[in-house]
């Protein structure tokens, strides 16, 4: 994909607050931040805008005003923390489910010099998994499994330390003084990934099946309904409203499911898998954690490193998956994306073979 120009990135954040604008709205807002552009010329940039896809133009001669388009909201350069440090009831993003979204998400989402740390990381990760000892494979696979399944359920909530995680996993011993249920979850996340890097091959990309097959693996005995929810679900510290109504969860997952087909590498069918399970909840409960297991799934199955998310701050995530529910920007979830999978090719030696 070709990086937006920073000249229209300061007009986008202008379409994020207005719903439809005309070109002398623009001129104002643009000038009360302090862009010296004439009226000629922000309407030449609102053209250029349309052509590029990044805005729509609604109506005709005076009457014409625009809107912005799903594909300037993925790639707008957000600050997830700014954002998120307004009150929800100040927010300035959406309050339901862009439709539009996977329709129009294009095949690659990642810049070239995004591609290329990409890239030079999985070619690390392959040299450093060729021709590992059966018991050393043995032991990365529980390395990541542990770190894992802690880092996962503690953005969750899960107050589990590593170490009781560890011996959890490893000793089946449980911590004094948390629940049964954290428990659970930390030993949901084990049997989900084992269950993905057992069946490979069935996680070439995404399918209604092998999201649910994850789903009901991640929440068996935590008192969670398994299958597409058929009530509506809120989503705490966010004005964000999720789709409640089955048949269109149900629509929203295949078109969730194209849109990962489509990706060009197996990184963005990761991130797009990630970021939009989140983002149409399709289950009661448990759909970040599947979102989670299925970009590994997706990326194990394209021989590539799968992620612990160990060294990611849970606010950081937490406040690009929401900017990602709230405004539809995937920006700051692919930062984060990209240093994770620099983390995991420098850090974890296991690699199945599809």
């Amino acid at each position: 994909m070709e990086k937006i120009p920073r000249k229209y990135q300061e007009a986008i954040n202008i379409f994020l607050r207005n719903e439809l604008m005309r070109s002398s709205d623009v001129h104002r807002e643009l000038s009360k931040s302090g862009q010296d552009m004439s009226l000629v010329t922000v309407k030449r940039m609102v053209s250029d805008m349309v052509e590029a896809g990044l805005l729509q133009a609604i109506g005709a001669g005076r009457s014409r005003q625009y809107a912005i388009t799903s594909r300037a909201r993925l790639f707008s350069e957000i600050g997830g923390h700014d954002y998120m440090a307004l009150d929800p009831d100040e927010r300035y993003g959406l309050s339901g489910y862009n439709f539009d979204l996977f329709h129009s998400m294009p095949s690659d989402i990642f810049l070239d010099e995004e591609l290329h740390r990409l890239e030079a990381a999985s070619v690390e990760y392959r040299k450093r998994t060729i021709g590992l000892p059966q018991t050393l494979q043995k032991k990365e696979l529980e390395r990541l499994i542990v770190e894992l399944s802690w880092k996962s359920s503690k953005i969750e909530g899960n107050t589990y330390s590593l170490l009781d995680t560890e011996k959890l996993l490893l000793e089946n011993k449980e911590a004094p003084g948390h629940s049964k249920q954290e428990a659970r979850m930390i030993l949901n996340h084990k049997d989900t990934f084992l269950f993905a890097w057992n069946n490979v091959m069935h996680f070439k990309t995404l399918t209604r099946t092998n999201l649910e097959e994850l789903h009901s693996i991640l929440v068996k005995d935590l008192d969670v309904d398994a299958g597409v929810r058929t009530h509506a679900v809120g989503i705490t510290g966010s004005r964000y409203r999720p789709l409640d109504n089955a048949h269109q969860i149900n629509d929203a997952v295949e078109s969730l499911a194209k849109a990962v087909s489509h990706m060009q590498t197996p990184y963005g069918k990761a991130l797009v898998a990630l970021l939009g399970i989140s983002y149409i909840q399709p289950f009661h409960d448990g759909n970040k954690r599947t979102g989670r297991i299925m970009a590994n799934a997706l990326l194990l199955a394209n021989s590539c490193a799968p992620l612990s998310y160990r060294s990611v701050d849970e606010d950081e995530y937490r406040e690009a998956t929401l900017v990602f529910y709230e405004l539809n920007s995937l920006m700051p979830m692919k930062k984060i994306f990209i240093s994770q999978y620099e983390f995991a090719s420098h850090n974890y030696a296991v690699k199945k073979n599809p």
